[in-house]
């Protein structure tokens, strides 16, 4: 665009810049214990923050707007809520710079700053970023890596930063309750966090099932859509996440099919599911009565009339190892367990490959 300097000159002297707050939640206790500061452009004819980052590193501005951003979202610091911290982010190529090393020194006491250090252009010199890393860590700041598990941020990336938060990627967090992989690559990354003495946060989560799969594989820290959109400060949690979080916290402790259940769009007639699965991250849809009873399960988007498919119901509370005795006695293992309530209400599905997951990590 060619109006990109005339605006980037106005932004980066701190006009039309907004800074917004989303909150990051504790899981064990459903309360937001954090938020991350994030910008907006407002009255220019351009609003993508992403677009606006990368027209001022193709114009050498790079360090000016996101020292003006870093401004902007550190405006509302002083209130910040007790024993919550705030997140911002800033790209490592620009911690060398003058007017980023302005804002910190103008801050001077960091203590409750974490300090993303976002993967927008590759990090060819860890050595060069580490007298910058040190006078933010002794000014009391703490640093994170953003998008674990994606573009720039591999292992190397982890182990030489030794960062006290990572962020995982959105791509690993979306659809986890569907895929068994994902599930298997969060445990690892959080096993690793662990062993570096690291805080683990999962960021983009949209949707119940993945909520409540980051807090059965008790990863400490989310933040997304569902618990709480970016806004003015300071967001509590939506009711809607503490919900999935107290129903949670509720089950018992036993190894049951609890810890294990997905939770599918529910549906009252076969006609209904067609529209559940114009959503691509649906592929699976249960079917109950007007009891809340589940009937079957449905499947297969591509038939012209979704394929009912009759499951086997079972108490949610069934331990696991019971669970699978009963389930090789039936025909067709691709289909999931419903699981129900001592009232023989639908309380959500038992995948299968997610039941062999869990006996083969209890052997």
């Amino acid at each position: 665009m060619s109006d990109w300097p005339g605006f980037l000159r106005t932004a980066v002297g701190g006009h039309g810049l907004r800074a917004v707050y989303q909150p990051i939640v504790d899981l064990a206790r459903g309360v937001a214990v954090g938020y991350e500061g994030l910008i907006r452009f407002v009255d220019y004819p351009v609003a993508n923050p992403e677009h606006w980052f990368a027209a001022a590193r193709d114009h050498g501005l790079g360090g000016e707007l996101q020292a003006a951003a870093l401004r902007a979202v550190l405006s509302h610091r002083s209130t910040l809520p007790r024993n919550c911290f705030l997140t911002v982010n800033l790209g490592p190529e620009v911690l060398h710079h003058p007017a980023v090393r302005q804002v910190w020194r103008d801050e001077a006491d960091l203590r409750g700053l974490v300090v993303e250090l976002t993967e927008h252009v590759a990090i060819e010199d860890y050595a060069a970023l580490e007298p910058d890393l040190d006078r933010l860590r002794a000014a009391g700041a703490l640093i994170a890596v953003d998008d674990a598990g994606s573009g720039y941020a591999g292992l190397t990336h982890l182990l030489a930063l030794r960062p006290a938060m990572i962020k995982l990627d959105r791509e690993l967090v979306r659809d986890l309750d569907q895929d068994e992989a994902k599930r298997a690559l969060v445990e690892m990354v959080g096993t690793f966090a662990g062993r570096i003495d690291a805080w683990l946060l999962a960021e983009g989560i949209e949707r119940a099932g993945e909520l409540a799969t980051l807090a059965d594989l008790e990863v400490p820290l989310a933040q997304g859509y569902h618990l709480g959109r970016p806004g003015e400060p300071w967001a509590p949690v939506t009711e809607a996440a503490q919900h999935v979080l107290r129903r949670h916290h509720q089950r018992p402790n036993a190894d049951t099919l609890r810890r294990l259940v997905d939770h599918p769009p529910v549906v009252h007639d076969v006609s209904s599911a067609t529209d559940a699965f114009t959503d691509p991250a649906v592929d699976l849809v249960v079917l109950c009565d007007e009891h809340d009873r589940p009937l079957a399960a449905l499947d297969d988007r591509t038939a012209p009339v979704p394929i009912v498919a009759p499951g086997l119901r079972i108490n949610v509370d069934t331990p696991i190892g019971d669970a699978a005795l009963r389930t090789i006695t039936r025909a067709d293992w691709a289909q999931p367990l419903l699981c129900t309530d001592n009232a023989g209400r639908y309380v959500g599905v038992v995948r299968i490959p997610r039941l062999l997951h869990a006996l083969a990590g209890a052997r």
